[in-house]
């Protein structure tokens, strides 16, 4: 984006619209009809255990971005605030592991604040989601897509996976998969479930199988199918699934397979959407 810093109205060119985010990833506009009233939809990746202030358990976040009444933007809580609870809570106590920059210093103690106050008001998130599952690319389905589970309204999100630096988010492995997201009417909970994923719960190499690896974008066409972007397969560190780790030192963590990256196309087949999805759509 380009824009004129020292212009006489900043306003003009570029401004913050929401802000206090760990790592925002999908962006997506809600119809004018929708639940979120054509709010910024977004997804957020949470906090890892790796590097100088390693965390665990921290959930990644569904959020919904908007500028307060007097045009400044909201905030949500990074780096201090991870999802509804404060970094200090002892479920992000560190465990340790191989991305820890010095596991032994900071192992089973409180993730400590970075500011010395929040800077405003804190936003809460629409929803979380699992640590580690990095939730990324997003869109909202169009009414063509409407069967079944898939309500009117809905989202899907590509759920890109965990790197290894953690033991895995559940039993089984939530992430490598395609997630679709209900919402019902304003203020009211999300519906979350899976709606793509591998039969391995993995990625698809490990199992040796065909399937998705490594979903990062997720929109849909002129045509009303999904179209996936999958990076490919990747070996990671290991701690969530040891098949998954790299296999010779020297290559490190995070190694990339060549020639695994697809770009998959999802759409709907079967009858049109029955009476009862048109009165859900209609409610």
């Amino acid at each position: 984006m380009r824009a004129q810093v020292n212009a006489a109205n900043p306003k003009s060119t570029i401004e913050p619209f929401s802000w206090g985010y760990r790592n925002p990833y999908g962006i997506r506009f809600a119809p004018d009809d929708h639940a979120l009233k054509g709010g910024l939809f977004v997804t957020e990746n949470g906090e890892d255990e790796r590097g100088a202030r390693p965390t665990n358990n921290a959930p990644d976040r569904l959020q919904l971005a908007q500028q307060n009444r007097d045009g400044s933007p909201d905030y949500h809580g990074w780096p201090d605030r991870f999802g509804f609870l404060d970094s200090t809570q002892a479920v992000f106590n560190p465990v340790g592991g191989p991305g820890d920059d010095n596991a032994a210093a900071v192992v089973g103690k409180p993730v400590q604040h970075v500011l010395a106050f929040p800077p405003q008001p804190i936003t809460a998130p629409l929803a979380l989601e699992p640590a580690d599952v990095a939730i990324v690319g997003v869109d909202f389905v169009p009414d063509s897509f409407v069967h079944g589970p898939v309500k009117r309204g809905a989202a899907l999100a590509g759920r890109e996976g965990d790197f290894g630096f953690s033991k895995a988010n559940g039993t089984p492995e939530e992430g490598h998969d395609i997630q679709l997201i209900n919402f019902s009417g304003p203020g009211a909970p999300l519906q979350l479930q899976r709606f793509a994923h591998n039969s391995t719960f993995e990625q698809a190499f490990v199992g040796k199988i065909h399937g998705i690896n490594r979903p990062v974008d997720l929109k849909f066409g002129p045509d009303d199918c999904a179209y996936l972007v999958d990076y490919g397969a990747v070996r990671d560190f290991g701690q969530s699934d040891p098949d998954s780790k790299f296999q010779v030192a020297g290559d490190g963590p995070l190694l990339q397979i060549p020639g695994t990256g697809v770009i998959w196309k999802i759409c709907r087949v079967g009858e049109r959407e029955s009476e009862r999805d048109r009165d859900d759509r209609d409610d």
